[in-house]
């Protein structure tokens, strides 16, 4: 019997965490779509990942409801199957809250919650067909307020709950629907615009005393869309060295603990 090849579409996928989960599924013997708004760059990274039958790549503004329909259909009739949906890409603003502009609001919240929302919409009908597993990029700023994050952390926090939504509402189609919470993660962002006061200072604030790496969201993500979390659903999963769990820290006292 030949064995289905299993397909993922996974957005923002050009670069960082939605790159190393599209890795990820390539791994594990998966076919995968790769989603950006940056044309040029996702398919310079499909080419790049050197096995051109089973990726395929397209370009789209998630917050375009017409591209992302144009984009599915794209996707099913290439694969003709979608068993599993990232809902990675996202955009960020990072301003005072009297300061952020009305503009700049609403296209954060486009993108970061109206993006997952409509891409969910398109892909749902198609993966009812055969099952399948929504994850959908969320962050340790939807669960705890920090500075410059206003808007950020207001469209992950409602993502977290369109999670719960998706999964209620989806559960009878057989799709299940979670959300992995990034805390500080090693991408090339994160490196080009965190200074070396800022890394001390989340060092200070994480228990694990680091940054998470690219491939340890994309093995959550993985896990999350696989039959190994089969009964899973509505939650969300923090990849964030223990951050969130860690309330105002006490890094000192931390380290004055007895081995």
């Amino acid at each position: 019997m030949t064995q289905i090849e299993q397909v993922a579409l996974v957005t923002g996928a050009a670069r960082g965490i939605g790159l190393a989960a599209v890795r990820r599924f390539l791994e594990e013997g998966w076919r995968v779509a790769l989603l950006d708004i940056d044309e040029e760059a996702v398919h310079r990274a499909a080419n790049e990942l050197g096995v051109p039958d089973r990726v395929f790549s397209v370009a789209a503004d998630v917050a375009d409801p017409d591209e992302v329909g144009r984009a599915v259909e794209a996707v099913s009739e290439r694969f003709g199957r979608i068993d599993a949906l990232v809902n990675n890409a996202g955009t960020a603003v990072f301003k005072p809250l009297l300061e952020t502009k009305p503009a700049e609001w609403n296209r954060v919240l486009a993108v970061n919650l109206g993006g997952p929302f409509l891409m969910t919409q398109a892909v749902a009908p198609i993966m009812a067909e055969t099952g399948g597993a929504i994850v959908n990029i969320t962050s340790i700023s939807g669960v705890r307020a920090s500075t410059l994050r206003v808007a950020y952390g207001t469209s992950k926090a409602g993502l977290n709950h369109l999670t719960k939504q998706q999964a209620v509402e989806l559960a009878g189609l057989g799709i299940r629907v979670n959300a992995v919470a990034p805390g500080p993660v090693e991408t090339a962002m994160a490196k080009a615009v965190h200074t070396p006061e800022i890394r001390a200072d989340y060092r200070d604030a994480i228990p694990l005393e680091r940054y998470g790496l690219e491939t340890e969201l994309a093995d959550a993500i993985f896990y999350l869309c696989s039959e190994r979390s089969s009964y899973i659903t509505g939650q969300t999963l923090g990849v964030d060295g223990g951050f969130e769990a860690t309330g105002i820290g006490l890094p000192t006292l931390r380290r004055a603990q007895p081995n």
